[in-house]
């Protein structure tokens, strides 16, 4: 099963430290049947896509929460035994849940098929989504649009072996 863990760039330059994703229990993103139910396709490339852009909106999250993290959303993607990650039922019912999954404990980054992260060009948009969030989740309509315009910059993906380079010198 491919899990999708939203990170930061600072928590990417922390994984590349420790050579782990987390210490667990983690939140990530797969496809789930709350999710297959929310994107109503049996098509998997778009579950897959779909996933993707659940864990990016975490990421966002995780910005949004981190005013000093570079604002460039990060997704890792991780392959995982079945029945490594498991959906809580309570959260499937939740609007924003489709594809939250748990991973009991740390993931290996060697276990990482790639890595998602915004083009730098990306970043005056995310900024703007990441301010407007909290509104966005109150209800407010334009503020939900400022969050669709980060979700309009496609994340370019990256080979783990690019890590070094997306963290920057010294890591």
């Amino acid at each position: 099963m491919r899990v999708y863990v939203p990170l930061t760039l600072p928590g990417l330059a922390e994984a590349h430290e420790t050579g782990r994703l987390g210490a667990g229990p983690l939140v990530a993103y797969a496809v789930t049947p709350a999710l297959r139910e929310w994107y109503l396709s049996d098509d998997m490339e778009e579950l897959e896509y779909a996933a993707l852009g659940r864990a990016a909106l975490a990421s966002l999250r995780l910005l949004a929460a981190d005013p000093g993290a570079p604002r460039r959303r990060v997704v890792v993607a991780v392959d995982v035994p079945d029945g490594a990650a498991t959906a809580d039922p309570d959260r499937g019912l939740d609007p924003a849940a489709p594809g939250e999954v748990r991973v009991a404990g740390a993931l290996p980054l060697a276990k990482a098929a790639s890595v998602h992260v915004d083009a730098p060009d990306a970043e005056t948009d995310v900024t703007a989504a990441a301010r407007a969030l909290a509104a966005a989740d109150g209800g407010d309509d334009d503020a939900q649009s400022v969050v669709d315009g980060a979700e309009d910059h496609e994340l370019l993906w990256f080979a783990t072996q690019e890590i070094p380079h997306l963290v920057g010198p010294g890591h």
